[in-house]
């Protein structure tokens, strides 16, 4: 589960939380969706998933986890990641295709200084 990160910007959602599972299958078994997936229609979310699990282990597995959250305003702009060590705040955006997203506008003049990547099926061994 992640909490929502703010740091008191008033147009950002904290009260909700996202839930994630560390293996797909016990989310397609609750889900009741065993598709394959060149049919599936939540791609994209099964990415989020597999990639938030993997990166999770590999943070423990470093012995380095940071705080996790992710990031939402209540006019609907999103991060799926975002990871605090210390000052450092660094946003990952999940997406089932490649493609390069931008950093939100909200985001980006809240948290100058932050790191921001877009993750997708071709780069993500780049953070694990």
């Amino acid at each position: 589960m992640k909490a929502g990160f703010s740091r008191n910007l008033r147009k950002e959602v904290v009260k909700s939380k996202k839930w994630y599972f560390y293996d797909n299958g016990i989310r397609n078994a609750v889900l009741g969706d065993f598709t394959l997936l060149s049919l599936r229609t939540d791609k994209g979310q099964l990415w989020e998933q597999y990639f938030m699990g993997e990166r999770l282990k590999h943070n423990e597995y470093q012995g380095i986890p940071p705080e996790s959250f992710f990031w939402r305003t209540y006019d609907q702009q999103e991060i799926d990641l975002v990871e605090l060590r210390g000052q450092q705040i660094t946003a990952f955006e999940c997406k089932w295709k490649e493609s390069s997203s931008k950093i939100p506008a909200a985001f980006a003049k809240g948290y100058p200084d932050a790191v921001f990547h877009t993750v997708h099926p071709g780069n993500f061994t780049d953070w694990l």
